[in-house]
């Protein structure tokens, strides 16, 4: 616990997932799920995530995303709209990204137009 009492920040791939497209699935269609999210497969279509998303090193997402925080490990071809996003060294991400705070790792890949500040829905 901080000095002041405020809570410390789990980690977003230490906390509980509450909807999970395995490996080998494959979503055509919008993706709406509350909470934590984990996609291991192919997503065709819009993925919109209540606190947060983790996209494994065999997920992809082929739409638009938005939601409160986002890992990529794996792939995406569209937008995103997060408060934090940390691309890993395996994360590939083509398209415009809106993030108030932003983390890539040495070998993670980032192509198109990048707007950092407050987000707004």
């Amino acid at each position: 616990m901080a000095i002041f009492g405020k809570k410390d920040k789990v980690s977003l791939d230490l906390q509980a997932i509450s909807t999970l497209i395995s490996e080998g699935s494959i979503l055509d269609g919008s993706l709406n799920a509350p909470a934590v999210a984990r996609i291991d497969g192919l997503v065709n279509g819009d993925v919109t995530v209540t606190e947060g998303l983790i996209l494994g090193e065999k997920g992809e997402v082929k739409g638009n995303i938005i939601t409160k925080e986002i890992v990529v490990y794996g792939t995406v071809y569209g937008d995103i709209q997060t408060e934090s996003l940390e691309i890993r060294a395996t994360g590939k991400i083509t398209g415009q990204i809106k993030t108030q705070t932003l983390l890539v790792e040495t070998g993670g890949v980032y192509n198109g137009q990048l707007t950092m500040g407050v987000v707004k829905e």
